[in-house]
């Protein structure tokens, strides 16, 4: 079982730890959609796991610090969860990886399924871990068992007994018990518990069946956590708020390290999806971490902050790539100059360019003017577009490398207006800015027809 303690980091802090601590078994703070401030740190400590919120905008909208036991230096969020294939990046290499800006590039999203046939769980563990078995000693490893690259879940691909996924060798049930040897044998930094997650359109009887079985599979993971690593409850509910509500209720009333928010991406209404996010982090301890998978958009993405969440997965990044366009959008919400119209003609648009387009074909300037990323400093939008066209996989390696670059810039400047209380405004310009493309590629279309 988990072991929680609070600890004193370094000075002025430990009468707010001890008052936050206090105060978790008393009231929780009044919600005040207009507060904007930085407050002393109050510290989660786990065992191989530390994380301070450090500073609020906007009500909900937070900034806080993450220490993983194999990262000497902190993880700052709202962070990014870099997608990986069998525990690397799709497309990066290895020695390609200290390019990335440092340490936001640290923390990486495992999909445990990937390793549940070859190399087996027995042979992993014998090397010691996803650490030792990947060279990646300094990196932090999520291990969350849905893969949202490969494969989505289905309404009908689990059971009383277990979930249900698809390997290499068919479709394979999960059960607890084997989720955890699992988990055990890859001895990562963090990991969910095993989740029913279900689409918005399943019926209310088994949306409600989802999350019963969810919070049984947590007390088994639990039970079962004999090495007391760092274990994220995992919550679901479909579009409903009443069962995300009962859902959150009972897993933050767990002995859990932080809190892991599925069942989104999965064809949920995006103006209704505010209500079911703050109906979940309403609920959960402020001084745990909250992770999410299925927002990938930078729009979700700052509706995901704005509900308080802290971590997000990166397959925004991984599809971009595959289809070969490159993030162009400012990162300081400015608005591009561009045509919108002209850019739809090529299959561009005010926030990404489509590189495979003959618009680029002779265009020899980096994809964005004052990158610092490997592939803007060494390469040029028609070298890329050439390996585009002659189906070059180092057309992909460039690609990712700046797309990942260029979104964890994205979330640095979240960061950087939740510490100076902007984020509201922020998010309101990037917003707005964003809208202005979608009314342009509607007038280009309407010109075309």
């Amino acid at each position: 079982m988990l072991l929680f303690q609070w600890e004193k980091i370094g000075s002025e802090t430990h009468k707010t730890l001890v008052f936050a601590a206090k105060r978790e078994q008393t009231s929780a703070k009044p919600y005040n959609s207009s507060c904007s401030s930085t407050l002393n740190p109050k510290l989660f400590v786990s065992v191989d796991m530390k994380f301070a919120v450090k500073a609020w905008s906007g009500g909900r909208a937070r900034t806080g610090v993450l220490h993983l036991g194999s990262c000497p230096t902190p993880i700052e969020t709202p962070s990014l969860l870099l997608s990986t294939r069998k525990g690397l990046p799709h497309f990066t290499p290895p020695d390609l990886l200290p390019s990335l800006p440092f340490p936001d590039s640290r923390l990486f999203h495992v999909s445990s399924l990937h390793f549940l046939e070859v190399p087996s769980p027995q042979t992993i563990s014998k090397i010691g871990g996803l650490h030792q078995l990947l060279g990646l000693p300094e990196h932090g490893f999520m291990c969350i068992p849905r893969d949202s690259i490969q494969c989505l879940p289905e309404c009908n691909s689990s059971n009383k007994f277990g979930a249900s996924f698809e390997t290499p060798s068919g479709r394979r049930l999960m059960k607890p018990v084997e989720y955890v040897e699992l988990i055990t044998s890859l001895k990562s930094n963090m990991w969910t518990t095993l989740a029913d997650e279900v689409p918005v359109w399943v019926s209310d009887k088994r949306n409600k069946t989802s999350v019963d079985r969810t919070i049984r599979w947590l007390d088994e993971c639990i039970e079962l956590n004999q090495a007391g690593g760092p274990v994220f409850g995992s919550i679901v509910g479909g579009s409903s708020v009443n069962e995300r509500e009962r859902c959150a209720q009972e897993v933050a009333s767990r002995n859990v390290s932080g809190y892991w928010i599925g069942g989104f991406g999965l064809g949920e209404n995006m103006d209704e999806r505010p209500a079911l996010l703050n109906a979940v982090t309403d609920i959960l301890q402020e001084e745990k971490p909250r992770l999410i998978s299925g927002l990938g958009l930078p729009e979700e993405v700052l509706q995901g902050v704005a509900a308080g969440i802290d971590v997000f997965d990166s397959t925004y990044i991984c599809h971009l790539t595959l289809g070969g366009f490159a993030l162009t959008f400012p990162l300081d919400g400015v608005e591009m100059n561009a045509s919108g119209i002209e850019l739809t003609n090529i299959g561009s648009d005010q926030t990404k360019i489509n590189l495979r387009a003959t618009a680029y074909r002779k265009d020899m300037s980096p994809i964005v003017a004052n990158c610092n990323c490997y592939t803007c400093k060494n390469h040029t939008k028609a070298y890329i577009n050439h390996l585009l066209n002659v189906r070059e996989m180092l057309a992909q390696t460039l690609l990712e490398i700046h797309n990942t670059h260029h979104y964890l810039g994205f979330f640095r400047s979240i960061r950087e207006a939740i510490k100076s209380g902007n984020f509201d405004q922020f998010r309101q310009k990037f917003v707005e800015s964003r809208c202005y493309h979608v009314a342009a590629e509607a007038a280009a279309a309407a010109a075309f027809m």
